[in-house]
């Protein structure tokens, strides 16, 4: 798992909305794999996102025509044109704004006959479309992505879930309020599902998500933590803004930005190259005269033991020259 912290909300927002669009611009289609493969997520954390993605197509620097998406969750038995419902949040918000075929479009329905069947036919479309190349995600205050609540297993697929009591108390903000119109149950992709993604990326905001964010990067994997489960993909990366990282150790937080100002070294040489989500060095920065560099971080103030570094590590530098 890979930490990226930025000043505020908008800074964090912004980095994964360029992040997106360069990834759609760099995807070449092919006879076998004609789209990008985009997994969405709805509520107030990815608003940002959306909102520097309709800007940057606006402005001619992203087509969304060769990419298919896959909502991560909807409600259950809430008409799709109720203003609250996920399909009405993602045209209102994104869809509505870019040139996503609407074809290409998959949202659960939460008013199907056959919710067992909806969601047995939706992973079969992921699968159909070749898999997801990049699942973005928000997480709750508890460090449930997806509507997979603690408790919720890691091997889990697209399913039927009841709602926690405090999902439901968080979500009342978006129905004026009112506890008793929160939906109880909802349709969502599985733990699994997110994980056999190629790439995901979370986005953690605000101080009231620090708690989620301090279990997921520097606890140990946990079904009562299902952010958690990321530590264990080979490819993800969390950005957060300061304010979210309140309740991470200072030399955790010093760690992830050290890793960052390496990466941005004026003195990286050419063949060095940033590698999908993970940020491998492929070869040691070099001088102006091409000669190799050495690298030296402060090591007291990161202060790696056996103890800690399995767990401060992001999986994609333990190999790596690092």
């Amino acid at each position: 798992m890979r930490l990226i912290i930025r000043d505020d909300a908008e800074a964090a927002s912004s980095y994964i909305a360029n992040y997106i669009v360069a990834k759609i611009n760099n995807f070449i289609p092919s006879d076998s794999k004609p789209c990008f493969v985009l997994g969405l997520p709805t509520g107030s954390s990815p608003l940002g996102i959306y909102r520097a993605l309709v800007a940057a197509h606006q402005q001619g620097k992203v087509s969304f025509r060769h990419v298919v998406t896959f909502n991560m969750d909807e409600y259950v038995g809430l008409a799709r044109s109720h203003p609250e419902s996920y399909y009405s949040f993602m045209h209102s918000n994104f869809f509505s704004h870019v040139d996503v075929p609407a074809a290409n479009i998959h949202i659960l329905n939460g008013n199907a006959v056959d919710l067992e069947a909806e969601c047995v036919a939706y992973e079969d479309a992921i699968r159909a479309a070749g898999g997801v190349d990049l699942f973005l995600g928000g997480v709750g205050h508890d460090g449930h992505i997806a509507f997979n609540e603690p408790g919720s297993s890691l091997a889990s697929r697209t399913r039927t879930k009841s709602l926690a009591y405090d999902t439901i108390l968080a979500n009342a903000r978006f129905f004026g309020g009112d506890i008793a119109a929160v939906p109880r149950m909802a349709l969502t992709v599985g733990v699994q599902t997110i994980m056999d993604a190629r790439e995901v990326v979370i986005i953690a905001t605000g101080a009231a998500k620090a708690n989620a964010v301090q279990a997921s990067v520097e606890g140990s994997v946990s079904h009562m933590c299902t952010l958690s489960s990321l530590q264990l993909h080979p490819c993800s990366m969390v950005v957060v803004d300061e304010d979210a990282t309140l309740e991470l150790r200072v030399k955790t937080v010093k760690y992830f930005k050290s890793i960052e100002r390496v990466m941005e070294e004026p003195g990286l040489g050419p063949k060095s190259r940033v590698l999908s989500g993970s940020e491998i060095l492929e070869s040691p920065p070099q001088t102006p005269t091409g000669k190799s560099k050495s690298i030296e971080l402060d090591v007291e103030e990161m202060e790696l033991t056996p103890d800690n570094m399995a767990s401060r590590i992001p999986l994609p530098f333990r190999s790596s020259t690092l």
